[in-house]
């Protein structure tokens, strides 16, 4: 069961204003699917969902099936709603009483998203959309490549993790990567209200499970790949194989960071490529960190160098913003935007400072797996001149064998580790925190620096604010942006930036 945020309720996502209504015999010939009641087929469906509450009139129902019930136990209630027929497979065509014409399909979830890009008009065919796909990276790189979009006078939309924006107008993100009918409906919004260039995050289990199905990408990137979701995926293999479906021809153009040796595989002719190190088209070149963190550096690409100004520390960064540049120079993008566009970038839960007018230096990061947690460590180690305090925990429900490598990689970089609770979700949360801990104390002590355990991820970010002194760093990681803490299925309202910021506010000092 999804969890229940307190005292909200879920709400049906946008849908464009003006659908031309398509015969249900064209959605079936686009499907391949076999269509009963063909006496029906005249039947004109104007919005596609797989959520029985956001049924809306004239809409098709995706009834798919899932690992505790099928859809088709609530094409009913759909019905009841409205719908007016129904996408299913054969379990779920034996479950719908209702005379109304059926899609019956093998795997109704795989044509799910060209149905919705046929109703909703194809919108993504009408927008320059670019697909960022990647372990760590996918939202500060789509925030890096609106904020350009944005210096060259395009008007943007951005579909991410932390948020949804059509034209500067702000929605809450579920998911990284909606579900297929929402998504098509979410571009048809965007093209609808005079979106030009969408930047959106790919998640894995967006390509898997095929939540961006029937989406044309005017980009293609990828950032890197490292330990995680080994929840979803059985192994790294499997991982990298998904996140190659974005490359599979979908895009227009492909661009790839090739710092790593995963991102070298997916190299092929006509692949646009970048490093930080070694060669590739794009390469950065005189790096400079100042004191604070903020960097600077020269683009180098085909025919033209570009001076880069960033405020977000870490290379992995300069990473990043370079992969966005190749991105945006590959559609022509203007180096002067380019420039403007990158200088006052921050991204909410990315490198995050939280400046109280404290003497010691505070900062928010998502990083939530073993590699990224280690290259934020290591970025606000390589500017700070005292300790590094971290607060950390691992989220429930999730990759667990990533836990005790996580808590290795902060001890490690720490000079006090307090592990603390993230989303422990349907688990027990102290044996989340028992499986981080063996990692961190299972280094010799010469290696890692002291290792507290406060569950209580508000009373874990107050201990490590009352420990720090004057030019130490106090890293809260993990949870990033998020505005809630789930626990037991129930998701109660957090902040860690605001209670980073009201700990130093309050600590006596």
């Amino acid at each position: 069961m999804p969890a229940k945020l307190e005292g909200k309720v879920a709400t049906a996502p946008p849908r464009p204003s003006r659908v031309q209504p398509v015969a249900v015999s064209e959605l079936a010939s686009t499907a391949d699917a076999h269509l009963t009641a063909p006496d029906r087929a005249h039947v004109l469906v104007s919005g596609v969902t797989l959520r029985a509450q956001h049924v809306r009139p004239g809409d098709l129902f995706a009834a798919l099936p899932g690992t505790r019930a099928h859809g088709a136990d609530f094409a009913e209630q759909a019905l009841a709603r409205g719908a007016v027929a129904v996408l299913t497979d054969a379990v779920g065509a034996a479950k719908v009483a209702a005379d109304v014409p059926v899609l019956v399909h093998d795997d109704p979830r795989a044509v799910l998203g060209a149905l919705a890009s046929r109703v909703y008009g194809d919108p993504s065919a009408k927008l320059a959309v670019y697909g960022i796909t990647g372990t760590s990276g996918k939202t500060t790189t789509s925030y890096l490549i609106e904020s350009v979009l944005k210096a060259a006078g395009r008007e943007t939309g951005l579909i991410g993790t932390v948020e949804t924006r059509i034209a500067g107008e702000r929605l809450d993100s579920a998911l990284t990567t909606p579900e297929a009918p929402d998504l098509h409906a979410l571009l048809a919004v965007m093209a609808e209200r005079g979106v030009t260039d969408v930047t959106m995050e790919v998640s894995s289990h967006a390509l898997r499970l095929g939540r961006v199905g029937g989406v044309r990408y005017a980009v293609g990137a990828f950032t890197n790949l490292s330990q995680d979701h080994l929840d979803f995926h059985p192994d790294m293999e499997d991982y990298f194989r998904t996140k190659a479906l974005l490359f599979d021809g979908r895009a227009e153009v492909e661009v790839v960071c090739v710092d790593g040796e995963w991102g070298r595989r997916l190299v092929v002719p006509g692949t646009i490529t970048a490093a930080t190190t070694g060669d590739a088209d794009w390469t950065a070149a005189d790096v400079r960190v100042s004191p604070t963190g903020e960097q600077s550096f020269t683009a180098r690409g085909p025919g033209v160098e570009i001076p880069v100004e960033l405020r977000l520390p870490g290379s992995f960064n300069v990473a990043n913003a370079l992969l966005a540049i190749a991105c945006l120079r590959a559609r022509d993008v203007d180096p002067d935007a380019i420039r403007r566009g990158l200088a006052g970038v921050r991204v909410p839960g990315r490198m995050q400072p939280v400046d109280e007018g404290q003497d010691f230096a505070a900062v928010v990061d998502y990083s939530h797996k073993p590699q990224a947690v280690a290259l934020a460590l290591d970025a606000v180690r390589a500017r700070s001149t005292g300790r590094v305090i971290t607060v950390l925990g691992c989220g429930g429900d999730r990759d667990t064998a990533k836990r005790p490598l996580m808590g290795e990689e902060a001890a490690r970089r720490s000079d006090v580790l307090i592990v603390t609770d993230d989303n422990p979700r349907g688990e027990d949360p102290a044996a989340i925190r028992a499986a981080m801990l063996r990692g961190a104390l299972d280094l010799p002590e010469a290696d890692r620096g002291e290792v507290l355990e406060i569950g209580d991820r508000r009373e874990a970010i107050r201990r490590a604010v009352s420990l720090a002194r004057a030019g130490d760093v106090v890293v809260v990681a993990g949870k990033g942006h998020e505005t809630g803490q789930e626990v037991a299925g129930v998701v109660h309202p957090f902040s860690d930036v605001e209670s980073l910021a009201e700990a130093i506010r309050e600590v006596d000092r």
